[in-house]
This record gives structure tokens, C-alpha cells and sequence, in this order.
């Protein structure tokens, strides 16, 4: 997919740049496939903001996708490739051998009337899903089943891959598009090729008002804050902001704090991202 610059006819286009959009064969989703997705601007059940910044944007429709591939042994036939606005990655429309119709994620190479499949006899072709005992090792995957049959969570993004490494007993070794290499049990699923719309990553929007048609709504910086208001709050002028690291509204470290609380998972971890040591 080709991205389109704009000719600058304004100050917002001037450094923006879309989608052409040249992959999508169908505008409208499929109508037994979409559920209205209702907005609530960041709050909970009580009414109280948990994720900020949020509100407005344009209404959508979620597209409920087949991430758990399920239908096993039953070959489909990409009827289209649709635009999904709640997520980065296409949508390829599959009408199976009995008439039932599903949505996965669009790998790259997956044109209309291509064959899918999912099953542990499915070949070794973007868009089929096979157990990773059935992957061969080397071979690129995405939408990776932590727990067998829960569905693809891991590498949904666009333009993201993983690389099966290496198989040693119930286990197989991923790397991952962070770098890290994990652990994955051989009897999850996952799907090969890698995730398409490849050049999101090269989209600026350009203007602020791209960015409220998405729903996300104007962040202020800290520094701009009192002190009451955030913790970088405050001092004449542009000043520093006083202490050895930066802090979130709340006080609590940010920008290199260490998040991860899930010990449980860190036998399954191989190697972390970005560093070599492993553990």
C-alpha cells in the first residue's frame, strides 16, 4: 500500500500524508458482522475519568473480528478487503465452504479470491492458522494464542511479524516485534505471514483535528500546570521540572519506571526486549 501526500493548499497539509486506500475492495462491513460501539469518553461505571483525553470522534462500528480461527478444516474464500477504524491492521472477509461469513486480520500478500483456512493439515500459506507444532521453524506469524483457544493475542498490529526460533518440549520460542523472545505452548495457534497495511507507520496526520476525529481529545503539557495540578507544575517561566525524573499527575514515576508486576509470566520470558541479558 502507497501513501498519499496532500498538495499544501492549507498550513494542516502541510507535512500530512494518508492513506490511498488502493487495497480496499468493499466500503461498507458486512452487517451481520458489526455491533454500534458505544462511547464513554474515558470513564467507568461510576462516571469518573480512568483514561484520560478521550471524547468525541467520528461514530464506528466494531467489526467483530475471528481471532480464535475455530472453524477448523473448512476451507473460506476472501470475499473482501475492508478498512477497519478501530484498529491499524485491514480486514479480510472470508465466506466459508458453508456460507458462514467471518472477519480476520488482512496479512500481507492476501488478495480476493484466495483460499484460507485453519486447522492442523492447513497449508503453510498467508491467512491459514495452524498449531506453531505445525509451523515450521523460521516461518513468520502473527495473531499468537497465549492460552490455547482463547483467541490471537499478541502481534495484531499493522505491519508487525513474529519468527518462530525454536521448538523444545511442549514449548516453542517466539521472538516477538519487541525483540523479546518468549515462550509459546506448541498447541496454541497461530497464523502465518505478517500483519498488513505495512506503511502505517509512515501516516502524519498533520493537524489536530485528525486526531478529534479519532477521539482523542487535547493533552496539556505538566510544566503548563500549577503546582496544585501536577507535580511539574509551577516556577517563573519555562523551568525545569525540579526533580531527577519525570512523574504523572499522581506522582508516580514514568518515562523508564518498571511496570511489570506479572512474575508468573517471567519463566516464560526468554530473553527481554531491547537488552540481551535475559532475566
Amino acid at each position: 500500500m502507497a501513501v498519499k501526500v496532500y498538495k499544501p493548499t492549507t498550513p494542516g497539509q502541510r507535512d500530512m500524508t494518508g492513506y490511498t486506500f488502493e487495497e480496499i475492495t468493499k466500503t461498507k462491513p458486512e452487517r451481520s458482522l458489526i455491533i454500534i460501539k458505544k462511547k464513554h469518553s474515558g470513564r467507568n461505571v461510576y462516571g469518573r475519568i480512568t483514561v484520560r483525553h478521550q471524547g468525541g470522534g467520528h461514530r464506528r462500528y466494531i467489526r467483530i473480528v475471528d481471532f480464535k480461527r475455530n472453524k477448523r478444516n473448512i476451507p473460506a474464500t476472501v470475499r473482501a478487503i475492508e478498512y477497519d477504524p478501530n484498529r491499524t491492521a485491514r480486514l479480510a472477509l472470508l465466506v466459508y465452504a458453508d456460507g458462514e461469513k467471518r472477519y480476520i486480520l488482512a496479512p500481507v500478500g492476501l488478495k480476493v479470491g484466495d483460499k484460507v483456512s485453519a486447522g492442523p493439515d492447513a497449508d503453510i500459506r498467508p491467512g491459514n492458522s495452524l498449531p506453531i507444532s505445525r509451523i515450521p521453524m523460521g516461518t513468520t506469524i502473527h495473531n499468537i494464542e497465549l492460552k490455547e483457544g482463547r483467541g490471537g493475542q499478541m502481534v495484531r498490529s499493522a505491519g508487525t511479524s513474529a519468527q518462530l526460533l525454536a521448538k523444545e518440549g511442549d514449548y516453542a520460542q517466539v521472538r516477538l516485534p519487541s525483540g523479546e523472545v518468549r515462550l509459546v505452548r506448541q498447541v496454541c495457534y497461530a497464523t502465518i505471514g505478517q500483519v498488513g497495511n505495512i506503511d502505517h507507520s509512515h501516516i502524519k496526520l498533520g493537524k489536530a483535528g485528525r486526531k478529534r476525529h479519532m477521539g482523542i481529545r487535547p493533552a496539556v503539557r505538566g510544566s503548563a500546570m500549577s503546582p496544585r495540578d501536577h507535580p511539574h507544575g509551577g516556577g517563573e517561566g519555562r523551568s525545569p521540572i525540579g526533580m531527577p525524573g519525570p512523574k504523572t499527575p499522581w506522582g508516580k514515576p514514568t518515562l523508564g519506571y518498571k511496570t511489570r508486576r506479572n512474575k508468573q509470566t517471567d519463566k516464560y520470558i526468554v530473553r527481554r526486549r531491547k537488552t540481551g541479558s535475559g532475566r
